[in-house]
This record gives C-alpha cells, sequence and structure tokens, in this order.
C-alpha cells in the first residue's frame, strides 16, 4: 500500500502537486491513500486538483501554525499501525518538523519520500528521508523559468605548430675545394711529383760525360724535360741521389757532377 499525505500549508501549489502525483505513480505505483491536510483557504484553492486526484481534504482549525503537522502526524501514525501495513508513506512538506515521524516511520520498515518543492526544503531533513523528489519550477514575473543547461564552453584547439626539422645538409668545408686545388700544382707546371736519377741523365745526356757542369745549365734542361717546376729548388733533387750526383761547393752550390763511378 501506497500514502501520499499532503500538508497543503506548505506544498501549496495545484500544479506541484499533481506533478507529484504523476511522478510518484510513475515511479511508485497507484496511490492507495491520499489525503491533504490545512486551512479552508488553502484546501479551497486546491479544489479542482483534489477532484481530479480524488484527494481528501482535511481540514484543521487555525489554532496554532504546527496544527496541520500534528493532524498529518497522527494520521501517519494510525496508518502504520494498521493491517495492511504501507509499504511507502509520501509526505508532502518540506518542513523539518516532519523529521522524528519520518524516523519512527522507518523504524517500522516503511519507505519514507519526501515530496517539496526545492525552495521549501530544510536541509536538515533530507537525509531523513530515503529519497526526497522536488516538484516545480521557480516562477519569475508569472512564467516558469526554464532550466537552461550550462553551455561548456569549448576551448579552441590550440594549432600544433610543426617544428621544422633541423636540415641535415651539412656545408661543404672551404679546405675541401682549397684541398681540391692543391691536389694538382704540378699538373699546370707540368712537372712530375716522382723523378729518376735515370730520366735526369736521359734529360741532361751531357752529365753523362762526368764532367762538372753549371747547374743552371742543367736545371734548364731539367725544366724542358717538365721533370722539375720553375720555382722549384733544383739542389733538392739532386741530393735525393747522393750516389748518382756531386753538388759544388757545398754551401751554395753552382755546379753538378754525375758520378758515374758510383752508379756502377
Amino acid at each position: 500500500m501506497i500514502v501520499f499525505l499532503i500538508d497543503a500549508d506548505n506544498l501549496s501549489s495545484a500544479a506541484w502537486i499533481e506533478e507529484a502525483c504523476t511522478s510518484l505513480e510513475s515511479s511508485e505505483g497507484s496511490l492507495s491513500v491520499r489525503r491533504a491536510y490545512g486551512s479552508a483557504e488553502n484546501l479551497k484553492g486546491l479544489s479542482q486538483t483534489m477532484l481530479a486526484w480524488a484527494i481528501r481534504p482535511f481540514v484543521n482549525l487555525s489554532l496554532t501554525k504546527n496544527t496541520t503537522d500534528v493532524a498529518l502526524a497522527v494520521d501517519a501514525m494510525e496508518l502504520a499501525c494498521q493491517s495492511p501495513k504501507p509499504t511507502v508513506i509520501a509526505i508532502g512538506s518540506g518542513d523539518a518538523d516532519f523529521v522524528p515521524l519520518v524516523v519512527r516511520l522507518r523504524e517500522r520498515g516503511i519507505r519514507m519520500i519526501c515530496v517539496s518543492e526545492r525552495t521549501k526544503m530544510a536541509s536538515e531533513a533530507v537525509h531523513a528521508y530515503d529519497s526526497v523528489l522536488f516538484v516545480g519550477k521557480e516562477m519569475v514575473k508569472g512564467r516558469a523559468k526554464e532550466e537552461v543547461p550550462v553551455a561548456v564552453r569549448k576551448t579552441p584547439a590550440k594549432k600544433s605548430v610543426a617544428k621544422k626539422a633541423p636540415s641535415t645538409s651539412v656545408a661543404e668545408p672551404a679546405t675541401t675545394k682549397v684541398a681540391s686545388k692543391k691536389a694538382q700544382p704540378a699538373a699546370k707546371s707540368g712537372a712530375k711529383t716522382e723523378v729518376t736519377w735515370e730520366e735526369i741523365l736521359r734529360a741532361a745526356p751531357v752529365l753523362e760525360a762526368g764532367q762538372t757542369q753549371p747547374l743552371g745549365d742543367i736545371v734548364k734542361q731539367l725544366h724542358g724535360a717538365k721533370l722539375i717546376g720553375k720555382n722549384a729548388a733544383s739542389t733538392k733533387l739532386f741530393k735525393k741521389f747522393p750516389d748518382h750526383f756531386e753538388l759544388t761547393p757545398a754551401k751554395q752550390p753552382n755546379q753538378v757532377r754525375y758520378l758515374a763511378s758510383k752508379a756502377q
């Protein structure tokens, strides 16, 4: 059995009560007991809703402000002691004065539900119930204020700037070009890099007589045969073959002689 007891002095809007009845029947099932407690004035304003939902009105004498609360609590305890016992009791009020009643009925194994407009719900009463059903919308200048979902502000994605990969090309060192130029000095002058003593004799056959010859004359013949460059030191060439040629004088030689006897 499901019971819905309404404190019409607290849950006083016909729209809220109609919404509550619809929600409870969709979630819990048919409402077996439907009662509304309040002053004559409040109940009169709910007459159409009570008629539509077959809600029994219980008018209370306006002696003190808690008259309605006491009347509702007495009936709730009486219903809890009857057989069959209610499985669910929903109280249409967010008033904290009902907390002792709610705790006592919950101890008897009855599931307790609170139905209240959000702004009228006492914070200290929330945890006393098994569940709380909020009804109604805030009224702004006579029109219902629709709940507008909070817009999620999307943060624009940062454009990823692709980092340029460091250039892998390595500049050709200048020394390479210089080296390539230096690699061919003899080719331009026409001189051979390696000269044998036999080639010297073929270029200057006068030496074969074994007589002293002017160094300058022999050098000219070697230049003509392209055995030495124009700026090359001729003395170094003859000193490579000490067993075949003799330079005189020793300090500043200006003559050269072929040593035929040593060569043989």
